[in-house]
């Protein structure tokens, strides 16, 4: 029979995400709406932005954080525009993401020593491949393909390359060994349910000690720079942004930190990912006709959860298409590239509730179009 509990929020998509639960406009500090982010006011706002990401996350001393234009994609290409070429490259890719970063320092930097390492949607390369006197650059979490690294074991303590890691749906979501990251690039809009348009950039000490000794042989956009007359351009990673920011959505941003700090912390938003991804492996476990993409139970993500349906994509579409109209499940169609199915976002933001009731509509539309 058709359910009759509707999630109190449908809105399942894996970014931009939903807003905390409680979320309201009115609940911002706009007070820096209309001023300058240069102003006294909009550099406390963006400083406040950066001191909330270090100590939420609790960074390593020395490691510094930086607002920066472009979402997560322009984090990542600023990263690598900047800091590749002296070392021989690793790359590993599992989804579409990670093909792309292969095919900028293969097609635009035209990077001579580049090892790819890549596997199809639902399974991860053996990340033991990775040289540690190699750069490497790899996802933490495929959000195209619901594929996480499972841990950070692989990577080298003694390693002399940096690792590059694109984190942008894993950040506030799964455990980063932060010692044994160099560069770690996300936006807001994931895990946090922030506004588009803005990137964060991680830097380790290591990382900088390579920005100041390293000249690239390319031309460098003004967006990209991160370092002037050999030096790290400090204001970056104090508030002092190389363009113009939102000031609403930082105010925006700064909201989400803090209901991560009401929570107890990024170990209570991990938990709570964690919670609604058991929801979805409890159903899928009861219904023969739905899979995990991910093929290994310990690479399986709790952010972005893709699953098969043991249907045609025109099936799948039309699901999708059913649970839209019931005003149950929005946005949850899986990625263009990706293979059909649906891709289900299970970050802290989402309510385990919600999940629970979304359930048996799924299974009710399946059963509606398939059987």
């Amino acid at each position: 029979m058709k359910p009759q509990l509707k999630p109190n929020c449908p809105n399942f998509s894996s970014g931009p995400c939903a807003k905390r639960p409680g979320y309201a406009l009115s609940q911002l500090n706009i007070d820096a709406l209309g001023r300058s982010h240069r102003s006294k006011i909009g550099k406390a706002q963006l400083g406040e932005a950066i001191h909330l990401t270090e100590q939420l996350l609790e960074l390593p001393e020395g490691y510094r954080v930086g607002i920066v234009p472009g979402s997560d994609t322009g984090a990542m290409e600023m990263v690598m525009w900047s800091l590749l070429g002296p070392k021989p490259l690793d790359i590993f890719s599992w989804e579409s993401f990670g093909k792309g970063w292969f095919t900028d320092v293969s097609k635009q930097l035209k990077l001579e020593q580049v090892n790819h390492y890549s596997s199809d949607y639902g399974q991860l390369p053996d990340m033991n491949q990775a040289n540690p006197d190699n750069d490497c650059i790899f996802t933490w979490n495929g959000t195209t393909s619901g594929v996480a690294v499972p841990n950070g074991d692989w990577i080298s303590s003694q390693r002399s390359g940096l690792t590059i890691c694109d984190a942008t749906s894993a950040v506030f979501a799964m455990p980063m060994p932060w010692e044994k990251l160099d560069v770690v690039t996300y936006s807001w809009q994931k895990a946090l349910g922030g506004e588009g348009a803005h990137g964060v950039i991680i830097l380790s000490p290591r990382a900088v000690a390579r920005l100041e000794s390293h000249q690239p042989s390319w031309p460098m956009p003004k967006v990209f720079r991160l370092t002037q007359g050999g030096k790290l351009i400090e204001g970056i990673f104090k508030g002092e942004t190389i363009n113009t920011p939102s000031m609403l959505c930082v105010a925006d941003y700064i909201d989400a930190l803090k209901w991560v700090q009401s929570l107890g912390g990024v170990s209570a938003s991990i938990s709570k990912s964690q919670q609604n991804l058991e929801v979805i492996k409890q159903f899928v476990a009861d219904n023969a006709w739905i899979n995990f993409l991910a093929k290994q139970p310990e690479t399986l993500s709790n952010t972005s959860v893709c699953l098969t349906l043991d249907a045609s994509a025109e099936q799948v579409k039309t699901i999708i298409g059913l649970l839209d109209q019931e005003q149950v499940a929005f946005d949850i169609g899986a990625y263009r590239d990706a293979p059909a199915g649906l891709r289900i976002w299970c970050g802290a933001t989402v309510e385990k509730e919600d999940l629970e009731r979304f359930m048996p509509w799924l299974a009710w539309a399946y059963k509606q179009v398939c059987l």
